[in-house]
C-alpha cells in the first residue's frame, strides 16, 4: 500500500511537471467532436431560453423609476423588499457610498398604465423607503430614466464590436493567414453565443457594465487564440512543412506547449473576478457587480476554453483540406506502414 502511494504521488508529480515543460500529448484535435458537440449543446440550451423568455433587460434598455436613499443603516435586501411590497416588482438595490455619504439606489422598471399610475407608485415606494430608512420622504430622490441611453449603448456598442471584427480579422489575416482569421473569428462568437445563453439561463440583468464587459472579454477572448496560433506558426515552418509531422498533429503539439501558459493567465485572470463577484455581490449586497462580474468569469472562461478546444481544432480541420498537407499526411500513413512491414517481418 506504501508502494503504491508513493507511485501514485510520483506519477501526479510527473504530469504536473510536463504540463509546466509543454510535454504533454493530450489530443486537442482527435477528440474535436466531442468539444464542439459540448459547444453545440450549451449554445443550444441558451438559445431556447433567449427565445422563450429573452433576456433580462435594466431600465437603462427599456425604462423604469429610480429611487436614492440618503442611509447609513438601510440594507439593500431591505429596500428590495420595501419596493417589492410596494408594487416595484423585480427591483434592484445597490449600496453607493459609506458612512454618512451612504446611499442606497433602488431601480425598477415602469409599471403599465397611466402616467397617473407611475406617480403613485413613485410616491408609495419613497414614503416606503423613507420609513424603512428614518428619513424623510422628501430627501428621497425619485428619478425618471428613460430607455433612450439604453439604446445609444447598444448602437454604439454594435459599432465597435463590427469594427473590432474588421480589423482583428484583417490583422490575424495579415499577420498570419485568413484561415486563422476564420477560426478565431468563430471561437469569438463561440464566446458572445456562450455568454449571451447564461444570461438568458440565469436571468441576471443586462445592464450597461454588461455591455462593457462582454466587449472586454472579447479581447482577452482573441489574445489567447493568437498566442496559439502563433506557436502554431513556428512548428508548422520547423516539423510541419518539413514533414515530420501532419498539420493536426503540429496543432495538438503547439496546443499542448502553450497549454500550462493558457491554464494560468485563465486562473489568474478569474480569481478576481470571482472574489468580485462573490464578495462584492453576494457579502457586500452590490447588485451591479454581480451582472459585470457574472459576464467577465463566463467569457474569461468560454474565451479560454474556445482558444484551446474549438479555434484550433477548427484551424487543424481548415488547413487539413489542403493538398499539401493531404500530401503530408499520406507520405506519413506510407512511411509507418513501411516502418510495420519492416517490423512485422523481422
Amino acid at each position: 500500500m506504501v508502494g503504491d502511494s508513493k507511485a501514485v504521488t510520483v506519477s501526479e508529480a510527473s504530469w504536473w511537471r510536463r504540463l509546466g515543460a509543454g510535454q504533454t500529448h493530450f489530443s486537442f484535435v482527435g477528440r474535436s467532436r466531442y468539444f464542439f458537440a459540448l459547444s453545440t449543446l450549451v449554445i443550444v440550451i441558451g438559445m431556447l431560453f433567449l427565445g422563450l423568455r429573452g433576456l433580462n433587460l435594466g431600465i437603462d434598455f427599456k425604462g423604469g423609476v429610480s429611487w436614492q436613499v440618503p442611509s447609513a443603516s438601510l440594507s439593500v435586501g431591505k429596500a428590495r423588499a420595501v419596493a417589492g411590497a410596494n408594487g416595484a416588482s423585480g427591483a434592484t438595490a445597490v449600496s453607493l457610498g459609506s458612512g454618512s455619504h451612504r446611499t442606497v439606489e433602488i431601480e425598477a422598471a415602469l409599471p403599465k398604465g397611466a402616467a397617473s399610475v407611475r406617480s403613485a407608485l413613485e410616491s408609495r415606494v419613497a414614503d416606503g423607503l423613507a420609513k424603512a430608512a428614518g428619513v424623510q420622504p422628501s430627501v428621497v430622490a425619485v428619478e425618471f430614466v428613460g430607455p433612450t441611453w439604453g439604446s445609444q449603448i447598444t448602437g454604439a456598442s454594435l459599432k465597435a464590436l463590427i469594427a473590432f471584427f474588421v480589423g482583428i480579422t484583417l490583422y490575424i489575416s495579415i499577420r498570419f493567414e485568413w484561415k486563422m482569421a476564420a477560426a478565431a473569428f468563430i471561437a469569438v462568437i463561440h464566446d458572445l453565443l456562450v455568454t449571451v445563453g447564461v444570461y438568458a439561463i440565469s436571468g441576471f440583468q443586462v445592464t450597461p457594465s454588461t455591455v462593457i464587459a462582454v466587449l472586454t472579454i472579447l479581447g482577452y477572448s482573441l489574445y489567447d487564440t493568437i498566442v496559439v496560433f502563433d506557436r502554431i506558426k513556428e512548428n508548422v515552418h520547423g516539423l510541419v512543412d518539413s514533414g515530420a509531422m501532419s498539420y493536426s498533429a503540429g496543432v495538438d503539439r503547439s496546443v499542448n506547449q502553450v497549454l500550462a501558459r493558457s491554464l494560468n493567465t485563465s486562473i489568474v485572470a478569474v480569481i478576481p473576478i470571482l472574489s468580485i463577484l462573490v464578495v462584492g455581490a453576494y457579502f457586500l449586497g452590490a447588485t451591479t457587480l454581480k451582472n459585470f462580474g457574472l459576464a467577465l468569469v463566463v467569457g474569461l472562461t468560454s474565451g479560454a476554453y474556445s482558444s484551446l478546444f474549438i479555434a484550433s481544432p477548427l484551424l487543424a480541420a481548415f488547413k487539413e483540406r489542403e493538398q499539401r498537407y493531404q500530401a503530408v499526411r499520406r507520405r506519413l500513413a506510407r512511411r509507418k506502414g513501411k516502418v510495420e512491414g519492416e517490423l512485422a517481418t523481422q
